[in-house]
């Protein structure tokens, strides 16, 4: 399937109805669509010609590195959301690359895909950005519930819990908070929406039943690695929250 310049230029009509809408209802959104729209843009451009460099050479070494320099930017994202965690950025870069690296090893192993460029890169983007997303809203989560509950949390060290023990709701909330946008997107693929996956793929002319499948394919994928990356951060940014003598360190107020 052949997609022009031109076709792709027909599609700011729709970006044009955004800025109205913003403009009409004064949401001051305008400078924000037009940077969105020449960023995605530049950077999708860009990255077309990098992913059309790495298939050519057919190197696992480039998937790698491309996969590396996903996880970083990533976890530099991410931390933007994460304000109120101390030190977010090393427990989000350690989550994306254990999450990225265990899900895209599992899914070789497997047989599911195998370990070409072809498929390990759209699939690794796929992996990172949606556990950056869930690793994102967990620690965002956590460090609210930190700074909200902090007086909670005291009251139960006092009484002679463990900062993990204390730790232990708002740790469950934080993950669910991460995950429970891919479990109701999940729950409603096929009924609400199509994914981009299937849509691609029936777009190019694809079988719908070799589309579906492999939509299910990734659908569970991506619930592995984003249960895997949310866990990660959290139990490794929780601790950041406690002295090494269980106690809360001071919270700004909420």
């Amino acid at each position: 399937m052949h997609v022009s310049l031109g076709e792709v230029a027909a599609t700011l009509a729709l970006v044009a109805v955004a800025v109205a809408v913003s403009f009409w209802r004064r949401a001051d959104l305008e400078e924000d669509i037009g940077i969105a729209v020449v960023r995605s843009f530049v950077q999708l451009t860009a990255i077309g010609y990098v992913i059309n460099f790495i298939f050519d050479q057919d190197s696992l070494w480039f998937v790698v590195a491309l996969i590396a320099v996903m996880v970083l930017f990533g976890a530099l994202q991410a931390r933007a959301r994460a304000k109120q965690v101390p030190d977010a950025f090393w427990p989000l870069l350690l989550a994306l690359a254990i999450a990225a690296a265990a899900t895209l090893g599992l899914v070789v192993a497997l047989g599911v895909f195998k370990p070409q460029p072809r498929y390990l890169v759209p699939v690794g983007g796929m992996v990172v950005g949606n556990s950056m997303t869930a690793a994102a809203v967990a620690l965002n989560r956590l460090g609210d519930e930190v700074t909200r509950h902090g007086r909670e949390i005291e009251a139960t060290l006092a009484l002679g819990a463990t900062s993990t023990q204390a730790a232990a709701p708002i740790v469950r909330r934080s993950l669910r908070s991460g995950m429970i946008t891919l479990i109701d997107s999940t729950k409603t693929t096929g009924l609400v929406f199509f994914p981009g996956t299937m849509v691609g793929m029936l777009l190019a002319g694809a079988d719908p039943t070799d589309a579906v499948r492999l939509q299910l394919i990734l659908l569970y994928t991506l619930l592995g690695s984003v249960a895997l990356a949310g866990l990660i951060a959290i139990t490794l940014a929780y601790r950041g929250f406690f002295t090494a003598a269980h106690q809360l360190r001071e919270q700004p107020e909420p």
